[in-house]
């Protein structure tokens, strides 16, 4: 599986982009089950098939860039809110990054290491190790970069993340994704209950870390990405339940600045599954 990953990083991003868009029609056409939790999911935000049918291509394009973003030669990466990061690293605060399953969210935390962490300190992604064994020395070897730390979805990952944040540093997190059984609340998005997780709202009441939302925009013809930063405005709510339905209508917000790019095949409202809270990191 490595093998493979390296040889498509040497190939132009174009190339993969124009892949990851075959395969994602592929799957779409092949897969009922697919197809199905797609459609249902845009038309639960209100979209016609036509407005977002784009996303079908670039499903397919989040995962043929990979081997290019682990791997490979930099991409090309413009930022639009930088002075949010800067300002809140000024101030000597830790950085909480919360993005959906929009664009290239890989590219996202990429480009703080690139640019902030030489100065500034690592940025700790949370990530749940791949299932199957080849994938995971994958994906491993991945996260051994400079400027780039990762957290295990366990209580001492969930630990690390605390740390790094009262240290200054910067983390990020993707709070669209279901969390085991027990590590969320329910709560709307789109107007549909959706187990989501309350660890984003408890690292920054444990922290006192600056909330920003961010994505990274995959740009046409293979130009490369902007990575787009804003303040998280309101403050978060004590509740659990209600600072969950913040999150989520803030991440809604950030969805339909570029419904063509969101993952709306992922299976957001599904039921969380069981999973035992143990340090096994």
């Amino acid at each position: 599986m490595t093998s493979w990953f390296l040889l498509l990083s040497r190939w132009p991003l174009g190339a993969l982009h124009a892949l990851g868009a075959a395969l994602g029609w592929l799957v779409f056409l092949a897969s009922p089950t697919y197809r199905r939790r797609f459609l249902d999911h845009a038309a639960q935000a209100g979209y016609r098939f036509a407005q977002v049918r784009a996303a079908v291509a670039h499903a397919g394009r989040m995962v043929a860039e990979l081997p290019r973003l682990w791997f490979g030669r930099p991409v090309p990466v413009r930022w639009d809110g930088a002075e949010h990061i800067e300002a809140a690293l000024a101030a000597g605060r830790g950085l909480l990054f919360l993005t959906p399953h929009l664009g290239c969210f890989e590219v996202t935390a990429q480009a703080y290491a690139a640019r902030f962490a030489p100065v500034h300190g690592p940025i700790t992604v949370l990530f749940r190790p791949a299932r199957q064994a080849a994938l995971r020395e994958v994906v491993a070897r991945s996260r051994a970069r400079e400027g780039l730390a990762a957290a295990p979805a366990t209580l001492a990952g969930v630990k690390q993340l605390l740390k790094a944040l009262r240290a200054g540093h910067a983390v990020g997190l993707l709070p669209d994704q279901v969390p085991p059984q027990g590590l969320g609340v329910w709560a709307p998005f789109f107007g549909r209950p959706a187990y989501t997780m309350t660890l984003a709202a408890r690292l920054a009441r444990q922290s006192g870390a600056a909330l920003l939302l961010a994505w990274g925009e995959r740009l046409p013809r293979a130009a490369g990405y902007v990575v787009h930063v804003e303040p998280f405005n309101a403050p978060l709510s004590e509740d659990a339940t209600q600072a969950a339905v913040q999150i989520n209508a803030a991440m809604e917000t950030l969805i339909r600045c570029c419904p063509e790019q969101y993952l709306w095949a992922y299976a957001r409202y599904k039921t969380p599954r069981e999973e035992l809270r143990h340090d096994d990191a």
